[in-house]
């Protein structure tokens, strides 16, 4: 997860940036020819909208996504891609009108059904009226033609990672739909398959496995990958630069590629060899990797604008800066298991609002923090064992509820603030703490293997936990992720929570590029 509070610009700023920065207006196909006024406008729109509690704009409903084809050409001559963007659809309802999110991306054509749709980019709604309605319960592919400029609009407000050979993409949570068009929301996950086209010189990878090398025409090369797994879009990696693939074995043959600067190979290589360590250990305690593969993409960028965080999970290629794995060990070690756990809980297993964000954080900073302690390495705070941290991060409950809200309950502006990191792991120790270690373990591989390649809640983790245990812990685990005082510690009656005062720090709040909400760094 990338380490730093979200400072979500309003819908309208983000708008207006990408308009004042368009080469042009957006496109509008003309309506079909002779086709009936009434039978364009039969059927209902669907809603331009998921419901989600924290980003209510995000997402679309009255149709599905099952598989999305993206197909990218980058010419570093003009550093723009050309893309085309095939969605297979599945309706929920009858539609004669439907919405996909887009926002600053030059849309040139749409395709429904194989037959010329009109459409108009409103906000950050992609609007597209089929030649005919479409009947419920009917699957049908929608093609949208359009080109894009890495550099258009600066970090944070895009999904697209300007780096000095090419680029890279960072989606979460909500800017998948400026890098391709999509139903932008982690409870709508689909197949993917990628085709990213590069000239002499330059290497195109995805996330998922190669299964296709094309040799084209001007010394050209065409990389197909695909996704054994489904994806949720804020979780994809589409990168070109002067890479070299680096693969080595991980446990049980499990297949481990990293992609790297051609340039800084030697140099990463003694953070790279870590992983089958690092998934080892983790197998041990959550069960099989759930991925085809796994790997880590250290960018060809160490500008601090580049993007605003350390790692950010995407799927089965962690997306990194350089500079930061060229530390030692105990330095990168607990960061680096972080970001695998989240193959498990945030990708696998993705958060069905963005609302249960602490399932995706609190698990990654439980495991990543165990990790570290057992490996003898202290913290930023100089403690060595969980119970020390978390005795510290009971004593500020309190605060961090007050100024970041329940851990379960936040909002676009603190979505990412330490009360759904530490705040989420204290959720999880007072919970091993109440149950047991070995219930606990139980529970947790439980919620993996019943959620698998799905997208599960708060609700339906509270739900295995009380199954797990053989009692109703629904009282016990709702008052610690939505009171708003911290509950008594189980085990430990002696802890204490520091009143609130405004002289202290606002739940280390933090602003971008900070990165200190996550104790594994």
């Amino acid at each position: 997860m990338r380490y730093r509070t979200r400072v979500t610009a309003p819908a309208a700023a983000l708008i207006g940036t990408a308009a004042a920065l368009a080469t042009g207006p957006s496109a509008q196909a003309a309506p079909p020819a002779g086709e009936p006024a009434a039978t364009r406008k039969s059927g209902t729109p669907g809603p331009e909208t998921l419901g989600d509690p924290v980003y209510p704009a995000l997402g679309n409903d009255g149709y599905r996504v099952g598989a999305y084809d993206l197909d990218f050409s980058y010419d570093p001559a003009t550093r723009l891609v050309d893309a085309k963007a095939t969605l297979r659809i599945r309706t929920t309802q009858a539609l004669s009108r439907f919405a996909l999110d887009s926002l600053g991306l030059d849309i040139r054509s749409v395709r429904v059904g194989g037959r010329t749709a009109t459409f108009e980019q409103v906000d950050e709604k992609l609007r597209i009226t089929p030649a005919q309605t479409l009947p419920d319960k009917s699957s049908v592919t929608v093609c949208v033609e359009y080109s894009a400029d890495p550099r258009r609009i600066p970090q944070p407000l895009t999904g697209w990672v300007d780096t000095l050979d090419g680029f890279a993409v960072c989606c979460q949570p909500n800017l998948a739909h400026t890098v391709f068009p999509c139903n932008d929301h982690p409870s709508d996950k689909a197949d993917f398959t990628f085709r990213v086209t590069v000239p002499a010189g330059l290497r195109g990878v995805a996330s998922g496995l190669l299964v296709r090398t094309e040799t084209l025409s001007g010394g050209r090369t065409a990389y197909t990958y695909r996704s054994r797994e489904p994806m949720a879009t804020e979780l994809v990696q589409i990168t070109v630069g002067d890479y070299v693939i680096k693969e080595r074995q991980g446990p049980h043959g499990l297949p481990l590629r990293d992609v790297v600067p051609v340039a800084r190979a030697a140099a990463l290589e003694p953070a790279l060899a870590l992983t089958p360590g690092l998934v080892e250990w983790l197998e041990a305690r959550l069960g099989a990797y759930p991925f085809e593969t796994y790997g880590l993409l250290p960018c060809n960028s160490d500008a601090p604008n580049a993007f605003d965080f350390t790692g950010l999970e995407t799927q089965t290629l962690t997306l990194y800066k350089p500079n930061y794995l060229l530390q030692e060990e105990s330095k990168i070690g607990s960061h680096m298991m972080h970001e695998l756990v989240h193959s498990y809980f945030g990708n696998s297993v993705s958060p069905a609002t963005w609302a249960d964000l602490w399932i995706n954080e609190g698990h990654a900073d439980f495991y990543g923090l165990l990790y570290r302690y057992e490996r003898g390495w202290t913290d930023s705070l100089g403690l060595s064992t969980m119970e020390a941290r978390m005795k510290n991060t009971y004593a500020q409950g309190d605060q961090w509820r007050r100024t970041s809200g329940p851990v379960a309950a936040p909002n676009a502006a603190n979505l990412f603030d330490s009360q759904r990191y530490l705040g989420g792991v204290l959720v999880l120790y007072a919970l091993r703490n109440l149950v047991g270690e070995d219930t606990f373990n139980a529970l947790e591989r439980t919620f993996l293997a019943r959620y698998r390649n799905a997208s599960a809640s708060t609700e339906d983790y509270i739900a295995v936990a009380s199954e797990a245990a053989g009692r109703d812990l629904g009282g016990f685990l709702r008052e610690w992720l939505y009171g708003t005082k911290t509950p008594r510690m189980p085990g430990h009656p002696d802890w204490t929570v520091t009143p609130v005062s405004a002289s202290l720090a606002p739940g280390r709040r933090t602003t971008a590029r900070s990165h200190d909400n996550s104790a594994t760094l």
